[in-house]
């Protein structure tokens, strides 16, 4: 298995705990939940089952009493309800001689159908009987984030502070992308998985459809812009696997789609309607958990100018080319190749990128021990020129990086008209965010930098090969 090492472990100090575990393991539709939990226990559980898209109440309880029966209780009745269902699950692990026994039930939002109690038979089952005792090992598991996050994480009921283990499963890293791709015998280049990563984010299964003897732009043709590719349709599936499908979400997505520094919350409800309540806040915190926005502010702003922007790169990838792609054209990606709409989406995605590896910049910048507060600075100016920072990391050992990101085929050179803009933004920060630290100018290029009379005014560069630390 590639990566998850850390997961792997948590996972296993919860099979080896002198106590009843209940394990949550939650993420985003496709970045490998399942395949974690199985390759963990080498696919050996005391009892699984998983859930049923879009079934019955009735149907729900069916297929687990069939998985009751295949898994050692061949004569139990079927159960009438999800209290008789956990019942029967109970006498099945008591008949059970293993030290800890293992309960995986996958996809166990798709299990509580309207009415059905499912929420409460758990907490009983938990409560009144697996907490009790010492070796019993429960995982659940869903890509139904928002469904775990209020219904179990969150509860105000009976599973209150019962979880003893969150495991969020995020997108793989850069560096995992490319033992991923190596794997998988893709010839790519640094750049190509760089790129790739720009587009799908670091979802295992969407890099596992990738296709050999293929260049990186003829696999994105195949997969997004084919009428029959795999990923053409995948924005729909995604949502509604993830949320319920009340539309909040999305419409949230959209509109910060729209606007690529983010908007706050005030704008949120101004640009979408939605209502001003908690449902809004509640929304805004299962997107974030689920890694499609993320949340910043500078530190002289008040709270409610907080900023949410859309940071999900296949989301982002989806508005900005496959919603648009009107004309349908099967080769479009291929097509845009060095055109000005590629530079500009590039250029943007890969500031993006480089938020995503904040741990990696900051290795590059020897300080990974060091807390810091990174975020993006804004200024529009009022008697004098606006100015932007693509990305201020505000170190504890007082010093700031002021970091210029680009994305160039060629090393980046500083010519003499970009030394002022860098200047102004320098000057302009330092007057306005009035800073008790050493402020360092900071570039974080693609391709380097090309070495001249105005390289010197940088403090340190950051490589792409830093990134995939």
């Amino acid at each position: 298995m590639i990566g998850r090492k850390q997961e792997k472990t948590r996972l296993k100090e919860a099979a080896a705990s002198k106590y009843s575990e209940f394990v949550a393991v939650y993420g985003r539709r496709r970045v490998g939940k399942t395949f974690l939990v199985r390759e963990t226990f080498n696919y050996t559980f005391t009892f699984q089952h998983s859930g049923l898209s879009n079934a019955s109440y009735s149907l729900q309880l069916s297929e687990f009493w069939r998985s009751l029966k295949a898994q050692g209780l061949p004569d139990c009745p079927l159960p009438h309800t999800w209290f008789d269902a956990f019942d029967e699950l109970g006498q099945l692990l008591s008949k059970s001689h293993s030290r800890k026994k293992i309960v995986f039930l996958d996809e166990l939002p798709w299990m509580d159908t309207p009415r059905s109690n499912f929420v409460s038979a758990l907490e009983h089952f938990w409560n009144g009987w697996a907490s009790a005792r010492k070796d019993i090992l429960l995982i659940i598991c869903g890509s139904a984030t928002s469904w775990i996050i209020s219904k179990v994480l969150k509860n105000h009921g009976g599973l209150h502070n019962r979880v003893t283990m969150r495991l969020p499963i995020r997108p793989f890293t850069l560096r995992e992308c490319k033992e991923f791709a190596a794997a998988k015998g893709l010839c790519f280049t640094k750049r190509d998985v760089a790129e790739c990563y720009m587009i799908m984010g670091g979802i295992p299964f969407y890099w596992s459809l990738l296709q050999r003897g293929q260049s990186l732009a003829q696999n994105i043709d195949a997969l997004f812009f084919k009428a029959d590719g795999e990923l053409h349709h995948e924005y729909q599936e995604l949502f509604s696997s993830l949320f319920k499908m009340d539309g909040h979400h999305v419409a949230i997505l959209e509109a910060l789609g729209k606007h690529n520094c983010g908007l706050t919350r005030k704008n949120i409800i101004a640009e979408t309607k939605l209502s001003s309540s908690g449902s809004v806040t509640q929304t805004l915190e299962e997107l974030e958990e689920c890694g499609f926005i993320r949340r910043y502010s500078q530190p002289a702003l008040p709270a409610s100018q907080q900023l949410y922007q859309l940071s999900d790169n296949f989301t982002l990838f989806h508005y900005q080319f496959i919603a648009n792609n009107r004309a349908g054209d099967a080769h479009f990606w291929t097509t845009s190749l060095n055109s000005p709409l590629h530079s500009a989406w590039s250029g943007l995605a890969f500031e993006r990128l480089c938020f995503q590896h904040i741990a990696q910049i900051q290795m590059a910048l020897g300080i990974s021990g060091v807390s810091c507060n990174c975020y993006a600075w804004i200024y529009k100016g009022n008697d004098r020129k606006g100015a932007q920072v693509d990305l201020v990391i505000d170190r504890q050992d007082n010093i700031i990086n002021l970091c210029e990101i680009k994305y160039t085929r060629k090393a980046f050179a500083i010519d003499r008209n970009y030394s002022e803009i860098m200047r102004n933004r320098l000057d302009t920060f330092i007057e306005e965010a009035s800073p008790r630290k050493a402020v360092h100018l900071t570039l974080i290029s693609a391709s380097g930098l090309t070495k001249n009379n105005y390289s010197g005014m940088l403090q340190c560069v950051i490589t792409l090969e830093d990134l995939f630390q």
